[in-house]
């Protein structure tokens, strides 16, 4: 391959990058401070609105036995019936889009996004505070991750990573060492998850998962051997690491992330979200296809849905599992609804 092939090649890739992180996180990712689209001076808060649920929706948890989604415009829904219904959060600080939420308990929740927003909830999600923003220029947050109520990362745009000891009062920046054979650490970071032995992990890009060993106080590279970026990581009950990206790309490592091993999926859609609840691994994917596994994610299980609706979010629980896209809540899938093997078409 010559290097204008190459160059060609490089530009294609980053294009199609580019198009399938709009589609997960809006229209603007980063721009620069007095353009048309730039941050406000002054934030307002979310609006009641009677159809939230049928609003963009980014990234959705378990709080307890509640639901609780967040996306567009600072739009936050709850549900208590297992994702039958939702309802509006009662207070929210911002109209930023609102890309992922995280609970350390049944009450103590945080919330990310766009302007580098940090919110907090300490009623389970009903009520909002602001802990952080930046509207100095958009540079936006991915993930979060509270691994009890005091400590905490959120991640986000060229190697943002930031970390709280004091329940998010306050936020530290993290620098991240350089990845091998770069000049600088300038990856974005999409998922943040943790394993039960205290190890931290983020799904990123050009197949790499940034790794702590010692709770966030140095981090490394783990080389899955994939070169593409990945959108979703989750550790599994029995410690089996999870990773999922471009183009059905789904690696699975029961060595704490030393090597990975690929799933076949037979799918090529993106994926977005990973989820587990007794037993029971889903994965959520673009072009409306959902993977279910009962075997520790050594083999799934598909369908596609009818209308396409890319899947932003998935959360499995106790009746089933929530779906989530770019046009709201998809609905409730009751357990033991389990699809047949080679139900995609």
């Amino acid at each position: 391959m010559n290097d204008l092939t190459s160059a060609r090649a490089a530009v294609a890739t980053r294009r199609c990058r580019d198009a399938l992180i709009l589609a997960l996180f809006g229209a603007s990712l980063a721009l620069p401070a007095g353009s048309a689209h730039a941050a406000p001076a002054t934030e307002q808060a979310a609006r009641a609105n009677p159809h939230a649920d049928q609003a963009m929706l980014l990234g959705a948890t378990r709080a307890g036995s509640r639901l609780v989604a967040v996306g567009d415009h600072g739009t936050i829904i709850l549900s208590d019936d297992g994702g039958k219904t939702f309802r509006q959060a009662r207070q929210v600080p911002v109209r930023a889009m609102l890309n992922a939420v995280s609970f350390a308990d049944a009450k103590h929740g945080w919330a990310v996004g766009h302007r580098g927003v940090i919110l907090a909830t300490t009623d389970g999600g009903e009520t909002w505070t602001l802990q952080r923003q930046d509207l100095d220029k958009d540079q936006p947050l991915f993930s979060v991750l509270f691994t009890d109520a005091q400590h905490g990362w959120a991640c986000g745009l060229w190697s943002l990573l930031l970390r709280t000891d004091d329940g998010g009062k306050t936020w530290q920046n993290v620098s991240l060492p350089v990845p091998p054979g770069a000049k600088r650490a300038d990856r974005n970071l999409y998922s943040l998850f943790a394993d039960a032995k205290g190890g931290l992990f983020i799904a990123a890009e050009q197949g790499r998962v940034v790794h702590s060993r010692d709770g966030g106080a140095n981090w490394d590279y783990l080389d899955t051997g994939y070169k593409g970026s990945l959108w979703a990581g989750a550790a599994l009950a029995d410690g089996t690491l999870l990773v999922g990206g471009l183009r059905g790309t789904v690696l699975r490592s029961t060595d704490g992330g030393a090597s990975w091993a690929r799933v076949e999926v037979h799918a090529l859609s993106s994926i977005t979200s990973i989820s587990e609840w007794a037993g029971k691994v889903q994965l959520g994917a673009l072009d409306g296809v959902s993977l279910i596994s009962t075997d520790a994610a050594r083999s799934f299980q598909l369908t596609q849905r009818p209308d396409r609706q890319p899947i932003t979010a998935v959360v499995a629980h106790a009746q089933g599992s929530a779906l989530f896209s770019k046009s709201g809540v998809l609905g409730a899938e009751p357990r033991g609804s389990e699809p047949a093997p080679g139900a995609l078409k």
